[in-house]
């Protein structure tokens, strides 16, 4: 199974916000340490607001600050919401699957997919930045530009 480039990025960002202990980064802060678009990382930073996995401070002081249930959720749960619970593949679409009712394929590809989630779920978003991810998170985060392209926000 492979990551969409939306949850890839999602991770990353609760990783960067994970490591973060007094300076409260913006959206575009973390855009520059992910190296990614801003609109894409404002994406992504909404969603997880809107799963209450970050929470976004504006005004003088403000940023991005992980939350505690962001801190604690396990990482399969995550990449179950993000990732949704489709299929790995399509057998109903608008060309249904001539196999799609004799075939072992799809059960098995639906257990692959379980075992790829069950993976991860012992995992916490604070595990992954145990050492030595969180310190050299942590050196890149600090040498981010900040203030590139225009107005911040979080």
């Amino acid at each position: 199974m492979r990551l969409t480039r939306f949850t890839d990025l999602a991770l990353r960002v609760l990783m960067r916000l994970t490591v973060e202990e007094t300076d409260l980064p913006t959206t575009r802060d973390v855009a520059a340490t992910m190296e990614v678009p801003y609109t894409h990382t404002a994406k992504v930073v909404a969603r997880l607001q809107h799963l209450g996995l970050v929470e976004a401070r504006r005004g003088r002081g403000g940023g991005l600050a992980l939350t505690a249930a962001g801190r604690a959720a396990p990482v399969g749960a995550v990449v179950r919401e993000l990732e949704g619970e489709g299929d790995v593949v399509e057998c109903e679409g608008t060309t249904p699957c001539p196999l799609r009712g004799a075939c072992v394929l799809r059960g098995a590809l639906r257990r692959a997919q379980e075992a790829f989630f069950a993976a991860l779920d012992p995992l916490t978003v604070n595990d992954l930045v145990a050492s030595p991810t969180g310190p050299l998170l942590l050196g890149i985060s600090r040498r981010a530009p900040t203030g590139s392209g225009g107005p911040g926000g979080p």
